[in-house]
This record gives C-alpha cells, structure tokens and sequence, in this order.
C-alpha cells in the first residue's frame, strides 16, 4: 500500500475547486435595522446579514473575518429531492458533496483556534457529511452527534418506517483549545438543603469512601484514624465490620480539622451512637450538568411552524423550520455574550434571531428572496420586541441592537464591447481599492490624513498599498517613492506607468488588471444549489489564455505577497 494512501471519502469533482472571487461587501442602508434607542450596554448593531451567493459570501469574509468566528451553525439543503418551497436541492449526488465541502472549508478558516461548528442533516446525506466534517477538521475534533426529535405526533403513511429524527455533528476547530459550557438545571439544587445562613445550597457527604474501591486493601495510604468530638481514634469501617478507606487524603482531612470544617454527626441507635465524619458540600450558584446527546425535550417541526406563522403569517412560514430553543442550546453550549455566531445558510434567519436575543454577534448569508421577505421583517420584530416567541420569554428580552444589511459588489472585471476585460465601471475608487486590497491579501484601512492619500491599505506596519486608476510618469512615481520613504515599502496598483521596475527600491508597481484573470472566475454569481445556474464554459479558462501570453515578467516581491499585476516595463 502506499504511504500516501488515507482514509477518506472521494466522489466525481472533489478536486475541482471554484476559483472564487474575492467580492467586497456594500451596504443596502434602506434595508439595515437599528433600534431608535440604546436599551443597554450589551445592544450590538454591527451584526451583518448578506444577500447573495452564500460561497461568495463566505469568500467575502475571509479578509475581515478569518480566525474570529466562535460558533458556526449551517442547516443546509438535505439533498432529499422533494424540492422545498424555499431551496431547489434536488442535486446529484457528488454535486452535493462538492457544494458541502467547499462551504466548510472556508467555514473552517473562518472559525476561532478554540470555535465550534454545527452541521444538520437528515440520512439522506448525514453520514457522508460525517466523513467529509472528518477530514476537513479531523476525527480528534469530533464532539458529539446529536439527536433532535423533529415529530411528535404518529404518522399514518403506507410506509414501514418514517425518520423522526435529524442529525447535528458538532467539531472543534481544535479540541484541546475548545472551552465548551454544560447545561444550566437549577432542578440539582433539590439534591441540596438549604439555603444556609449565606444563602448558599448545600449537602453533607461521608468522609468514608463507599463502593467500589473503597475497601483499606484498595487504597492503603487513605485507612488512618482521626479523633472524634470525644477524643476517641477511629477509622473507616463498612457497616458490615470490612476495614474500608476515607475518600480523601490524610492531608486534606488535617487540612479540614485544622479549619474547622469537618462536619461530625452522632448516628447509630439509641445507647449505641458513635460519631460520623462528613464533609460538607455546596452547590454552584449556578448548577449546571454535562448536555445529553438526544434531544426529545425541544419543539418540534409542527410546533416550530406555529411560531413561524405567528411572525410570517399564515401560508409564509417555511417547510422544515428549526426551532429556536435548538439554536439557542447550542449558542449557550460553545459561546459568552459578544462572541460572534455565523450561519451561511440563514433560511428564515432563526440564528441571527436568537444569537441577537441572547447578546451575541451574528453573521448570516441567504441567496434566496427569502432575505428580504423573511428574515429583515423577522429580525425587524426581534429589535422592536414584538416578536414574543421562541426563547424570547425564556431570555427575557426587551429588543434593541440592529444589523446592517449587505449585498456583494458585483465582479470587478468584465469586458468591454471589444473583448477587452476592463475594471467594471460599477467600482468607484474606494470599492476599487477594497477590492484590491482583498485580492492581494491586504487589509483595507484608508488613510484620513489627506498627506497619507497613498495609503489604502497595509500587509505589515510597514508595507502598504496605493490604487490608482490614473497612468503614472516617472516624476509621479518618484514623488510617491520619496513620500514613502525608506524604511517602508508600498505596492502601487494604477492603470499604466512609464519606469523600470528597479528605479524605485521601496516600490512595487503593478498594472491593473492583466495578471489577476487566471486568478478567479469573473462574472460568476451563483454558486448555489441550482443545477440550472451552472456556467457553460469557465470564464477562468479564458482569462487563463490572455495571462499565459508570455508577457509576463519575473516578480520582485515574496511569494506569500506575490502582486497580481503584469508589469509593463516602459511605456
């Protein structure tokens, strides 16, 4: 066998990656929701939701984003064939596996050193789903799977068996970094007395060890005498005579004498008592139990629809809708208030309602029209508090906070009417500069300071990035080499310039846009489930044909920063 052989899942196109376009983002203001007032400190209005393709999206925010997400949630499309009212998923099998392993590779560069992700599925798909959430972020991270009851009344189909479950696979992205809470059950305390006279719960447990490995020949070094209120040596003994052990060491019991919190009890029947030492116990202030991995006490579909028609209306609440006590369990079992939640298949928008109820950050991407007739209306009632179900009682929230709302630039590159591809007249300077600075792999930050105009964006402290659509002389470029100055270097990205690429040791000067075709697939929207929205013929192929020319020269910078811009020598 060879060595390189592994265990993994392999289908029809699992090679073939989408080259994706590194879209920026632009906000939709008459579709962004803020609350009039601020009803506390903890109110986020910077929560996002993006209309469009939710690859693209995800591709979007890698430059903002990356390493930042502490849980991601994704229902996709079940792959079932029964065509949903809301989705088209009705794919052929390897198309499907594609679509999902693409998604969860960007969700897993997305996601925090110690965030969680959270996948559902139904059999249809679920296990191999299993296997691809395997190896993208390795077996060692599996958490748990998960059980949710979906039915909970008989179904009366000719059928021998109808699936009332789904399935939820639960990762981290590193187990050893990942700090995931237990379940909050105030019903512990019943196991406690009190409260005491500090208002604390608690229990008394015997100093003696019972059960299994509790006999003086288990552990010998914890079978010792104590001196009891009446000065009398005594020792661990089961009730029937066995020599037996203390269920803590030597000194941890001289520790508790010397603090006085050894509790003794008299027990025994009248004439023959003897002194019981216990320790005493107190319950958390707030108790919490490991989760269970079946979960049959959460609403179910039927349920969940009458929540979605009550916010919806009759007719608009959607086929397969999750409830929000399921979202919300798996929000309080991986997140604090702030951390950021995301779901790149938003449906109705149930995550970004109960991440925003329970003060969290969210992040949602939806293709579908579905954006704007479901989920701004839904999360519109979440900010003014009108929306009175799900988990809004049980969290006790008022409303407040908002999102802003997004949709994707359009492709930076088109042609024009000879053929030529151009820079889409659509981009204005600034979305021009964001737009590289996303391809380059910089970070978008413009100067405010009118001296700094040439600073659009940095990679370090001390490299930066200038887009120009104007054609630079030589004079132009030496002033801006002489602005920079030594001691850091900047990438000019402009539409053409007369110099030899070593007149200026701390510039970089690249032409807009030949060497950047081959790099994406141009003019490509969708990528969704929707077999009919595949392309013909990649865009990519053809702007592989102009770049592969042979004019291009030798590049000056690393690899890791390597421009995507053709130099054009002088001109």
């Amino acid at each position: 066998m060879s060595k390189k052989t592994r265990l993994e899942l392999t289908w029809i196109g699992k090679d073939e990656r989408p080259k994706l376009e590194p879209r920026i983002l632009l906000e939709d203001g008459a579709l962004s929701r803020h609350a009039k007032a601020r009803r506390s400190d903890d109110d986020i209005f910077d929560n996002i939701l993006i209309h469009g393709d939710n690859l693209l999206a995800l591709r979007a925010l890698e430059a903002s984003h990356s390493g930042s997400v502490k849980l991601v949630y994704i229902d996709p499309p079940y792959n079932t064939g029964s065509a949903f009212a809301h989705y088209d998923d009705g794919l052929e099998h390897s198309l499907w596996l594609s679509m999902i392993a693409d998604r969860v590779r960007i969700l897993h560069r997305l996601l925090r050193e110690d965030g969680c992700f959270f996948v559902q599925a139904d059999d249809n798909e679920a296990h191999y789903l299993k296997v691809i959430c395997d190896e993208i972020f390795g077996r060692k991270n599996f958490i748990s799977s998960f059980i949710w009851r979906k039915v909970d009344s008989p179904n009366d189909n000719k059928v021998p068996v109808t699936p009332d479950h789904e399935f939820i696979f639960g990762y981290a992205k590193d187990i050893s970094s990942a700090k995931l809470n237990q379940r909050a059950d105030e019903s512990l305390l019943q196991a406690y007395r009190g409260p005491d006279d500090d208002g604390r719960f608690y229990r008394d447990r015997l100093l003696k060890k019972n059960g299994k490995n509790s006999l003086r020949t288990d552990r010998p070094t914890m079978y010792f005498g104590i001196t009891d209120p009446d000065g009398t040596e005594i020792f661990p003994t089961h009730d029937d005579g066995r020599e037996a052990c203390w269920a803590l060491g030597k000194g941890a019991v001289s520790q508790l004498i010397a603090e006085d919190k050894l509790i003794w009890k008299k027990r025994g029947e009248a004439g023959s008592e003897r002194w019981v030492p216990y320790t005493r116990e107190y319950a958390k202030e707030s108790p919490t139990r490991p989760y269970n991995s079946i979960w049959t006490d959460l609403p179910t579909t039927r349920q969940t629809k009458s929540h979605q028609k009550e916010i919806f209306g009759v007719g608009n609440e959607f086929s397969t809708p999750k409830p929000e006590e399921l979202i919300e369990r798996l929000i309080l079992m991986c997140t604090v208030e702030g951390d950021v939640v995301l779901d790149s298949f938003a449906g109705s928008g149930t995550t970004g309602a109960v991440a925003h109820k329970l003060h969290r950050r969210w992040i949602m991407a939806e293709l579908g029209d579905h954006a704007l007739t479901h989920i701004v209306p839904r999360l519109q009632q979440v900010i003014d508090g009108t929306d009175r179900g799900g988990v809004t009682e049980a969290v006790g929230w008022q409303g407040g906070g908002g999102f802003r709302f997004y949709t994707l630039a359009p492709s930076l590159l088109t042609k024009d009417r000879f053929g030529n591809w151009v820079v889409s007249k659509e981009y204005n300077a600034p979305m021009l500069a964001e737009a590289l600075c996303s391809h380059l792999g910089f970070i978008y930050a413009p100067s405010h300071d009118s001296a700094d105009y040439w600073r659009h964006g940095h990679s370090t402290e001390t490299d930066f990035i200038y887009v120009t659509t104007q054609s630079l002389t030589y004079d132009a470029l030496k002033k801006l080499s002489e602005e920079v100055g030594p001691n850091r270097t900047l990438l000019v990205c402009c539409k053409a310039y007369n110099a030899k690429e070593d007149s200026f040791p701390n510039l970089t000067v690249k032409k807009i846009p030949h060497s950047i075709l081959s790099k994406c697939e141009w003019g490509r929207d969708d990528y969704s489930l929707r077999i009919a929205n595949l392309p013909q013929a990649s865009v990519a192929e053809e702007a592989a044909d102009v770049a592969n020319d042979g004019n291009a020269t030798k590049a000056s910078r690393p690899a890791a920063a390597l421009p995507l811009f053709d130099s054009m020598g002088d001109e």
